[in-house]
């Protein structure tokens, strides 16, 4: 997973090694002529219209054609900007010598019946503070044209006017299916919406994406991979205690849905901390959980909570008012493992170092979304959102913990810098409680791997999936008890078999219906 910079490093590193640049745009054009035959065979029968710009995102262009003619698929390119890079000229060159039929003019994009049309005008290379060339945006009013009327627009690295690395999309194509070469992009992961499914296909970069510093990618192998076993001699004990504190008045639920999280999530045995008011509520409606009232002392803390359980949650339904003291006094208390979130983060406001005090270089995970971060970080909101990438690794640094920053996609960083992408989940988790459900789950593998970072990426693509599996048409209509009842499949998921060239593979977020 890379900027745009970090692709054209990882390229830059495979030709100096001796792969030379025109054996890379033939890798992909051949890879993705093979997927586009074989995922919209039901398309071709009435051909493929090919959109190339001037460099070497039209160069790949070149090849798809190429390619999708010598196996005899009808195909013709437009032409909507010369080619300029030599090996974009050398590609077209030899496109036109086997007789691919090739038209100038945009306009030309609307006079076929084609059903699949290949989106090879900008490339990564594309910055959204350049505007759009005049050609090239015609072009793109075109696709948009195509695509309204039913067409499959197939993107070829990324959709054209997408910026790679931040995700505006000044074009504002949508795909259907994006094909993207060496490493999946930031920008893909913010704009979903643009790119439909997104394929990532081996070009032979192999060992030279490290030179794009890229973050890691969390998908099924890896998810199976990380994910603790229990066995089966398993009992509560070995299945690990979690504590929840939080559950002010009238906000029973939010402990509540933790609380099922964490038992739908393999805990053995869970205790929900709450208010007096919220006691009733609490063991009314979770029976399978245990509840007592918060502390009144240290003595009582100590002796009903920091020397029960394995791990401690601090945050869903806290509050404000007894927030901080609350942190305060279990941080001190308890030398386990925490997961600390909403209230327990806010109590903190411009506070980050006190609260890394307090952490002490423990396993801890904070898991704030962006307004929560920002409160903590005393950034402005619109500074996460901006660099949602990239400052979740500085305050994990700052605290020693490392922080979950939630989002489209999430990030998992670590004090030792070590990053993860979770790029799964649909808007049925943008409503309230969302977060308590994924505190219960972090707990409960925190207790179970005692690694903060482990367990915060893998409950983050536990609760997207969760949540991916529901919405496969559309978000409308689901409540957080469909995702609790859709987490027993996740952890049974297994891996895909191998499937050269594709190396990994995103479904479309979500569809209109």
């Amino acid at each position: 997973m890379s900027t745009a910079a970090g692709a054209g490093l990882a390229d830059a590193s495979a030709i100096a090694a001796g792969i030379p640049s025109r054996a890379l745009m033939q890798r992909a054009g051949a890879a993705a002529a093979t997927e586009i035959a074989s995922r919209l065979a039901g398309q071709i029968g009435d051909g493929v219209v090919v959109a190339t710009g001037a460099g070497n995102n039209g160069g790949d262009g070149w090849v798809v054609a190429r390619a999708l003619h010598a196996s005899g698929i009808s195909v013709r390119v437009v032409e909507c900007a010369s080619a300029h890079t030599p090996d974009a000229r050398a590609e077209r060159a030899l496109a036109v010598a086997d007789g691919v039929a090739v038209e100038v003019a945009p306009e030309a994009l609307l006079t076929g019946g084609e059903r699949v049309i290949v989106d090879g005008l900008l490339g990564t290379g594309y910055s959204a503070s350049s505007p759009l060339r005049d050609v090239v945006a015609d072009g793109i009013a075109h696709l948009h044209s195509l695509a309204a009327r039913g067409a499959s627009v197939v993107a070829l690295d990324v959709p054209s006017g997408l910026d790679a690395t931040t995700g505006v999309n000044v074009g504002g194509l949508q795909c259907a299916m994006t094909l993207t070469f060496g490493t999946i992009k930031r920008g893909q992961l913010i704009s979903r919406e643009a790119c439909g499914s997104i394929v990532l296909l081996d070009i032979g970069l192999g060992v030279h994406v490290e030179a794009a510093r890229a973050m890691g990618l969390a998908d099924v192998r890896w998810f199976r991979e990380l994910l603790p076993i229990i066995h089966a001699d398993a009992h509560k004990g070995t299945r690990k205690k979690v504590a929840i504190i939080g559950g002010a008045a009238g906000m029973a639920g939010a402990a509540m849905l933790a609380a099922r999280a964490a038992l739908r999530s393999g805990a053995g045995m869970v205790k929900c901390v709450v208010a007096a008011e919220s006691l009733l509520a609490l063991q009314q409606g979770e029976p399978a959980a245990l509840a007592t009232e918060w502390p009144d002392s240290e003595t009582q803390f100590v002796e009903q909570v920091a020397s029960w359980c394995d791990a401690l949650l601090i945050g869903p339904g806290l509050g404000r008012t007894r927030a901080r003291a609350m942190v305060e006094m279990a941080l001190a208390h308890f030398n386990g493992p925490v997961v600390l979130d909403a209230d327990a983060l806010n109590a903190f406001t411009g506070d980050a170092n006190a609260l890394g005090a307090l952490i002490g270089g423990r396993q801890a995970l904070l898991t704030p979304h962006p307004l929560e971060f920002a409160r903590l970080s005393g950034l402005s909101s619109e500074h996460v959102l901006a660099r949602h990438f990239d400052v979740p690794a500085d305050l994990a640094r700052q605290t020693g913990a490392t922080v979950l920053l939630k989002g489209v996609p999430t990030i998992v960083a670590s004090p030792k810098g070590e990053c993860t992408v979770v790029a799964e989940g649909t808007p049925v988790l943008a409503t309230g409680g969302s977060g308590d459900i994924l505190g219960g789950i972090a707990v409960t593998l925190l207790a179970q791997t005692g690694v903060a970072a482990t367990a915060g990426a893998l409950a983050a693509f536990a609760h997207g999936r969760a949540a991916s599996a529901l919405s496969l048409h559309h978000v409308r209509g689901y409540t957080l008890d469909d995702v609790l009842q859709s987490l027993p499949h996740v952890w049974s998921l297994a891996p895909p078999p191998p499937r050269p060239p594709v190396l990994a593979e995103l479904p479309a977020q979500w569809e209109r219906v």
